[in-house]
């Protein structure tokens, strides 16, 4: 006996899902603002800084097959939560305005120098100053 018409939580129910979880970032643009928690999880805003790659991890182990002396030898390893190499490309340093880091190395020529006039280059401007 098949009973038709009866209503389950499969494809008859995506149709009604009509509100949305994420809307769209201030800071970034994405549409990865999570509405309940506050908190784009593309950038991390409102946070200061924005989100990146480079989250470490530090974790120590007893490693009891290497004694030395009759005590146990501590191996460290450090991990990097690392992203696609596209991702990293599509954020890193140079994708946006840059607007004090463009200049520094034209200033790093001249040893970061300020407050000095230049001199006049034309022999006729040296002689009337």
């Amino acid at each position: 006996m098949m009973m038709k018409g009866l209503q389950t939580k499969g494809t008859g129910s995506f149709g009604k899902r009509r509100n949305k979880s994420h809307t769209l970032c201030v800071r970034c643009g994405r549409r990865s603002f999570h509405i309940q928690k506050s908190r784009c999880s593309a950038c991390a805003y409102p946070a200061a800084r924005k989100r990146t790659c480079m989250l470490l991890s530090l974790s120590a182990i007893l490693d009891p097959f290497r004694l030395r002396n009759g005590s146990f030898f501590i191996s460290l390893f450090l991990e990097l939560d690392n992203w696609s190499v596209k991702a990293i490309r599509r954020k890193t340093t140079g994708t946006g305005r840059m607007r004090y880091l463009r200049n520094v190395p034209r200033r790093f020529k001249t040893g970061f120098r300020e407050g000095t006039e230049a001199k006049p280059r034309n022999k006729a401007a040296a002689s009337s100053a």
